[in-house]
């Protein structure tokens, strides 16, 4: 792994120390919360580059002093200990330090819509969706997020043909952003009589949804309808027509919300518009930069196959690492997607520090 240069270590210390400055200066609040989430996300990298300063800065005085101790055999044999220490500590330090300089996502914070449709396999992949759905909650759950169901099409047995949610939290897209993709399950359905193993599908999709979106939507390019929203049934469909559904002409992306206030689900599919429109605009980006992407594990193709669920054998396999976990049951319920999650992330910033490498 290559030596951090000392410049970059005291670059990133500079900055950090200009914003803390700034802060007590400025009293413009938009400047002041603007320079808060700075100071946050500099805080971890300054404290582990000046550790690392430090731990140079300590192998060159032990090297020191083992040279001059001349005849003092004991100090000599002090201070190659300490030497031997620090540096086999070293590459540890250097490790984690090029692991927070690694360049981020500017949308790893961002709040996600998270969207979830059947696919291939009629009633049964309704059903996964809906399985999908309750991991991705249980998930949420465990990590301390908020999730709001959007809008929702149930299946005619059960689970859902799709299905659109909120979901908010600290990094919620850095983690969940791997979730994007074709999910396969292989599986005896509920309705199978002769207990033979059925393959079907249902296809993910998280975007983004940064707070500060700037997205300028005309009125003479978008259509509004308002419909009745289906519900589970009972006292909670919706007898008025108050689901909205907005249309946007240039580029055939709908978004809709079903709530039972025609104000509120007007406010919210508008708000989903935008996000859609921003996925647009952040994918053609992300090809524009297609050379980059290559080195990337392959997230956000909603085309591309990333998961098989085959419940017989308890196997979970994420096809884009090559990882297989005989724990499906414990992965199916979300109590540890995190270690599907924590793997796609260890290997993505194993490529990105390889490149690095590469480059440098």
């Amino acid at each position: 792994m290559a030596t951090i240069p000392q410049s970059r270590l005291e670059q990133v210390i500079e900055r950090f120390e200009h914003v803390e400055a700034r802060m007590g200066a400025t009293t413009d609040g938009d400047e002041i919360v603007a320079l808060s989430r700075e100071h946050a996300e500099l805080k971890p990298v300054v404290d582990e580059a000046r550790i690392l300063l430090n731990m140079r800065a300590g192998l060159a005085e032990a090297e020191a002093e083992a040279m001059i101790a001349g005849d003092d055999r004991e100090m000599a044999e002090l201070a190659q200990e300490e030497a031997l220490d620090i540096r086999a500590r070293l590459p540890d330090a250097e490790a984690a330090m090029q692991l927070l300089l690694l360049p981020k996502d500017a949308d790893d914070k961002a709040n996600i819509v998270l969207e979830i449709r059947a696919g291939t396999g009629g009633d049964e992949a309704a059903l996964f969706a809906g399985s999908l759905f309750r991991m991705y909650t249980r998930y949420a759950q465990l990590q301390g997020w908020k999730i709001e169901l959007v809008s929702a099409s149930p299946g005619d047995v059960g689970g859902y043909k799709e299905i659109t949610a909120n979901v908010e939290g600290d990094g919620v897209f850095g983690r969940l952003k791997w979730e994007s993709g074709v999910h396969r399950v292989q599986r005896v359905p509920e309705t199978e009589s002769q207990g033979r193993v059925h393959t079907s599908a249902a296809t993910v999709a998280v975007l983004p949804a940064p707070e500060d979106i700037e997205i300028d939507i005309r009125p003479e390019d978008i259509r509004i309808d308002t419909m009745r929203a289906s519900g589970s049934g009972g006292q909670h469909v919706n007898t008025t027509d108050s689901a909205v559904r907005i249309l946007h002409l240039p580029t055939g992306i709908m978004a809709t919300s079903s709530e039972k206030s025609q104000h509120v689900n007007r406010d919210k599919a508008m708000q989903q518009l935008k996000i859609r429109l921003y996925e647009l605009e952040k994918t053609a980006k992300d090809l524009e930069r297609s050379e980059a992407r290559a080195e990337q594990i392959g997230t956000g193709d909603r085309s591309q196959k990333v998961r098989t669920y085959n419940f017989p054998e308890n196997r979970m396999t994420d096809h884009r690492i090559g990882l297989t976990l005989y724990s499906l049951d414990k992965i199916i319920t979300g109590d540890k997607l995190d270690e599907v999650i924590t793997a796609l992330m260890a290997e993505d910033q194993a490529r990105r520090l390889a490149a690095m490498d590469d480059d440098a």
